[in-house]
């Protein structure tokens, strides 16, 4: 069962660009090709990262052409793809927000289709991947393709292509996930802490070559995304318990101290030999040290997330099951701090 509205839904376009000053003007005129034939009411919010080139003056000046329905965000300093794409998150209005690219790889006219295929599948989040891609081997596709695998077996959020940006989010969920660091490309991991990942799919896009400007991405991309999936394993294991990540730890450093220094206790109060001087003395110090640290870390932890999640209020979103197991995700109910339950649409 699907809630496909009878008309198009409002629609909100967020472009995040730097230093694209050439791709300013066709990137504009592509949209609204694209979007011609959508029937609902649709905004296109374009955030400039802080360029120091024309882009930021170009989108004024081209938005102006167009009309209101062209906005324009403009940052006084660099901050990142995934802090302007929040940005514009932030601004939309619309029901359904689409992300895309401004170096014209992207192509526009594929969201009129994902939208209508999203409500027609009825997911929360449909993501592209492309198809044809129009990149290099090696600096750009296997790095890609090897990144995407791990993300997956990390994550279990299995998405051939997180490096497209080109999605397409219901507002209600997207606006529910905060963006930080470079943590753009892992949208659907953080969209699936809000809503069931069965309800995240992907759809085929078009890819073209760059046309204009230079990529701002290289093979040392992959060594930041090793980073930022390591955070991203810690929240979806451990957020809302890390105390559990550090005490294990902590447990393993303590119990290798203990059987090292029962050890030397043997030696030292049994055998009467000096202990004073062997390096495993100074390491079983180490480890009953960094165990104790670990411990109180994961104390400290865990007393700030029961506070986080004290002052959280918004409610857990519950799916009753229909008959057969079955999730109907058109009626829900929302489970108060309180405790009462209460209808709740999702």
């Amino acid at each position: 069962m699907t809630d496909r509205p009878a008309i198009s839904p409002s629609l909100s376009i967020v472009i995040p660009m730097y230093r694209e000053q050439d791709n300013v003007a066709p990137m504009l005129a592509r949209v609204h090709e694209g979007l011609a034939a959508y029937s609902g009411p649709w905004e296109l919010i374009c955030v400039d990262d802080g360029s120091q080139d024309e882009t930021g003056k170009r989108l004024i000046e081209e938005g102006h052409k167009y009309g209101g329905h062209v906005r324009v965000i403009r940052f006084a300093r660099n901050h990142g793809q995934t802090t302007a794409m929040q940005a514009g998150i932030d601004a939309a209005r619309g029901e359904v927000i689409a992300t895309l690219d401004g170096d014209l790889q992207n192509d526009p006219a594929d969201i009129p289709r994902m939208v209508d295929e999203m409500y027609a599948r009825d997911l929360d989040l449909l993501a592209g991947y492309r198809a044809n891609r129009q990149d290099a081997w090696l600096s750009r596709k296997l790095p890609s393709k090897l990144a995407n695998k791990l993300i997956g077996k990390v994550t279990g959020v299995n998405i051939r292509d997180y490096g497209c940006s080109l999605k397409i989010y219901r507002a209600k969920v997207i606006k529910e996930v905060r963006l930080y660091g470079e943590m753009h490309r892992f949208i659907p991991v953080w969209a699936a802490m809000v809503t069931s990942p069965r309800r995240i799919g992907e759809t085929a896009v078009s890819h073209n070559a760059r046309q204009f400007g230079e990529s701002k991405y290289g093979i040392s991309r992959t060594f930041r995304v090793i980073l930022d999936l390591l955070t991203v394993f810690f929240f979806l294991r451990f957020r809302s318990r890390p105390g559990h990540f550090f005490g294990s730890i902590g447990l393993i450093f303590g119990a290798l101290g203990s059987v090292a220094m029962s050890y030397l206790a043997v030696l030292k109060f049994v055998l009467g030999q000096s202990i004073g001087g062997r390096p495993l003395f100074l390491a079983a110090v180490l480890l009953l040290v960094f165990s104790i640290q670990f411990l109180t870390t994961g104390v400290l932890a865990e007393m700030l997330t029961r506070i986080f999640y004290q002052r959280q209020e918004g409610p857990l979103t519950i799916a009753p099951e229909l008959p057969g197991g079955a999730l109907d995700w058109q009626q829900a109910v929302t489970v108060p701090q309180s405790g009462e339950v209460a209808s709740h649409s999702v």
